[in-house]
């Protein structure tokens, strides 16, 4: 290589920096990027004490990262070198053929093993009957499909160890779902692109927690249930898909099976009881179309069916935002707790609210990190 040359691929290197530079300084400033689905860095705001202690500098370095000029396609054609070159794990998440499957994590410091505790002592101290269902990822259900050597979490064992829960009756959502892992009628039983479980896998686990409250035999055919026209969106693309870069997957189609029309649906999202619905279409236009599905987290909904038998309280996790319809179906009353955002006792809840039985309802991956199962404790 000739001096010139080195000289001329310098300039043209540092004229790149600077381009990019201008570039990012013209450009004005996002709050959030849709396709990670995250709020994005802000230029932080100096002190001297920020500068001491390196805050600010790694303040300032997340700016710059976040706001870089064409960041989501920068992301996107990352993800697809790294594609070329063999791998196959992005950011936690694996690509495994049409589908993405996000790794899970040992649990840390014995969460795991408290949060079933917390569980046991909530049965001790509620009148009503407690049930537990673990909902198993799609790295348990789609094992096979993740690439050779691919470390994911035993998730089968876990949920084998939570159903010996002496005073709780377990909801086996593993076997309902292991017994449809290859079926491919409809949108297939998870998404693509997101870490839910489709309608049609949410109507299977329905029928899982019918079975183990002894009304399996209320549950209809899947054909007689999926009666609108559908898809509402062919365009969702979810959480991994904005976590793991790959960005050239088809999108996922989300259908509503259950109809509306004389169910209640109250939503407190903020302390006061407001209407609401079993979808929220509005969500369909945006990003987290998965949020159209009740209108999203909230900390306690109810759906009340005067068709419907018994009243019963789930404690769940955002899988159940999709189950809801389904359990609509059979139930006068169907209350949703969240325990992330409702934060008094679920116990007192159950009584004060004349529920029959209450259910547990979490995904694996969420059970095993959520730091807020502690509140079942509460009396």
């Amino acid at each position: 290589m000739t001096t010139r040359y080195s000289h001329f691929l310098s300039a043209f290197f540092c004229m790149f920096l600077g381009g990019l530079l201008v570039w990012h300084l013209l450009l004005p400033d996002r709050d959030r990027s849709d396709v990670e689905n995250r709020t994005l860095a802000q230029f932080p705001e100096f002190s001297w004490e920020d500068l001491k202690d390196g805050s600010f500098t790694k303040g300032v370095e997340e700016y710059f990262a976040d706001q870089f000029p064409l960041r989501d396609q920068w992301t996107g054609l990352k993800a697809r070198t790294e594609q070329l070159l063999g791998k196959r794990e992005f950011n936690g998440v694996y690509l495994c053929g049409d589908a993405l499957i996000a790794k899970v994590e040992p649990p840390k410091d014995g969460l795991e093993e408290k949060n079933l505790s917390y569980v046991s002592r909530l049965a001790e101290s509620a009148e009503a009957p407690v049930y537990l269902g673990l909902i198993p990822s799609a790295a348990e259900i789609w094992r096979d499909r993740l690439p050779r050597g691919a470390e994911s979490w035993d998730q089968a064992a876990f949920i084998a160890r939570a159903a010996e829960l002496e005073g709780v009756e377990p909801i086996d959502f593993l076997t309902a779902l292991r017994d449809h892992a290859g079926e491919r009628t409809w949108e297939g039983i998870f998404y693509r692109t997101d870490h839910h479980w489709t309608t049609l896998g949410a109507y299977y686990g329905h029928a899982a927690l019918m079975e183990a409250l002894g009304r399996g035999e209320e549950v209809p055919e899947p054909e007689t249930v999926r009666a609108r026209d559908l898809p509402v969106s062919n365009g969702f693309q979810g959480t991994l898909y904005s976590q793991s870069g790959i960005h050239w997957l088809e999108p996922d189609s989300i259908e509503f099976w259950v109809e509306e029309s004389g169910l209640t649906v109250t939503s407190w999202r903020d302390g006061t009881p407001k209407e609401a619905g079993l979808y929220d279409y509005d969500y369909l236009g945006k990003k987290d179309k998965y949020s159209a599905f009740l209108g999203g987290n909230q900390p306690l909904c109810v759906v009340k069916n005067p068709e419907g038998k018994g009243k019963l309280l789930v404690i769940r996790d955002s899988y159940a935002d999709s189950l809801a319809p389904f359990l609509a179906l059979h139930f006068e009353e169907v209350h949703l707790l969240d325990p992330r955002y409702y934060r008094y006792s679920a116990a007192k809840y159950a009584e004060d609210n004349g529920l029959d039985a209450i259910a547990v309802v979490y995904s694996v991956p969420n059970f095993i990190t959520d730091r807020n199962l502690v509140l079942l404790t509460q009396s």
